[in-house]
């Protein structure tokens, strides 16, 4: 996979390399580069998506919010002020390229409720179609759970997943993924190319980086698994370096995760991509190997139910040895799943005193993980 092959392209800017830490004021000499970058991309007929950090990071110094660690409220009244500088930051550098940038404040809501997220996508599909530049943040003035760490990272994937890009960029501190952290390990491997994530490359996340950036390497790998489960190919690339959106095009050394071959529905990609299931249910290793073969749910292959979660909620499927397997929409409520669990599709009447459905979670709305 190269930049080259992409046709929809969703960029993602931490705050580290947006904002300058001894003036807490955007880089634009960098950020100009950036927006010279995308025009580049788009005389090539791709279209771009900015997902850019920063907004708490501009206002903390002018608000005298300089203490390490601020409390929520502080840091949404911070993003509250900053959005609109950071915004203005990245319209004055696309505009010097002929580019209307349109600012899209998001927050987990638009990917999680399905109608949410149909007229998010809608949105995003029509200013692309209007040639602008979408440039998206967290709505983090709104949200009370969404500031934390590395959310950007992971938004980054849904926007992409939301919009079926080809491809996601992460710009980083680092050329990409390593066996072990190389600040820390001289003898740490670059990863060039990652066919497919398993555990042992999730171990292989570390703790995020002091400063500004809240990200880190492990969110790196939650946003590809997101990505690569949507059929988009991910990177990881520096950022810290004059035009690095075209060093990449180039051919700069970087991680490239490809996407999952099969690719996904739109509806199988939004179940997939849920962050925050409302509930866990354990099964046996009879229902596993039959999620596995492409069967729905059945009460009797479950084992345990975790959480509290309503009907059409998100939740979990885990193996008897806590391995997620895949995510579905429950079609029955915590309360009533636990008192089916383990029992045939035949009994859900006598124990519930109504008919419902057959599978506590059906094929339909299931998606393997």
């Amino acid at each position: 996979m190269t930049l080259n092959e992409a046709r929809r392209v969703v960029i993602k800017i931490g705050s580290a390399l947006v904002v300058d830490p001894a003036t807490a004021t955007p880089r634009e000499g960098w950020m100009a580069g950036v927006a010279a970058d995308v025009a580049a991309l788009r005389a090539q007929g791709k279209e771009v998506v900015l997902v850019s950090s920063g907004a708490v990071a501009l206002a903390r110094r002018a608000l005298g919010l300089t203490k390490r660690v601020l409390r929520l409220e502080e840091k949404q009244a911070a993003a509250a002020v900053g959005q609109i500088r950071l915004a203005g930051a990245w319209q004055h550098a696309l505009a010097a390229h002929g580019m209307n940038a349109a600012q899209v404040l998001l927050t987990l809501a638009e990917s999680e409720d399905r109608r949410r997220y149909l007229n998010a996508r809608a949105t995003l599909h029509t200013l692309l179609e209007l040639g602008c530049v979408p440039v998206i943040n967290e709505n983090d003035t709104v949200a009370t759970s969404e500031i934390r760490f590395g959310d950007n990272d992971r938004l980054a994937a849904r926007v992409a997943e939301m919009i079926g890009a080809d491809a996601l960029v992460l710009l980083s501190d680092i050329d990409g993924l390593y066996t072990a952290d190389p600040r820390k390990d001289p003898a740490a491997q670059h990863l060039p190319v990652i066919e497919r994530i398993t555990d042992d490359i999730m171990a292989m996340g570390g703790e995020p980086p002091p400063g500004y950036s809240s990200g880190g390497m492990r969110t790196k790998l939650i946003a590809a698994k997101i990505a690569v489960g949507a059929g988009c190919a991910m990177a990881i690339s520096r950022g810290d370096r004059d035009h690095p959106i075209a060093a990449l095009a180039e051919g700069a050394r970087c991680t490239w995760f490809l996407a999952a071959p099969e690719g996904r529905t739109a509806r199988k990609s939004w179940i997939a991509g849920s962050l925050a299931p409302s509930g866990v249910l354990v099964v046996d290793d009879g229902a596993a190997r039959a999620l596995r073969g492409g069967r729905s749910l059945l009460p009797a292959g479950v084992r345990a139910v975790e959480g509290h979660f309503q009907r059409g909620d998100a939740v979990s499927v885990r193996d008897p040895q806590g391995h997620e397997l895949a995510r579905g929409l429950s079609a029955y409520d915590a309360e009533d799943a636990a008192r089916i669990a383990g029992h045939r599709s035949a009994e859900i009447e006598a124990l519930l005193g109504w008919r419902g459905r057959d599978e506590i979670i059906h094929r339909d709305d299931l998606a393997l993980l």
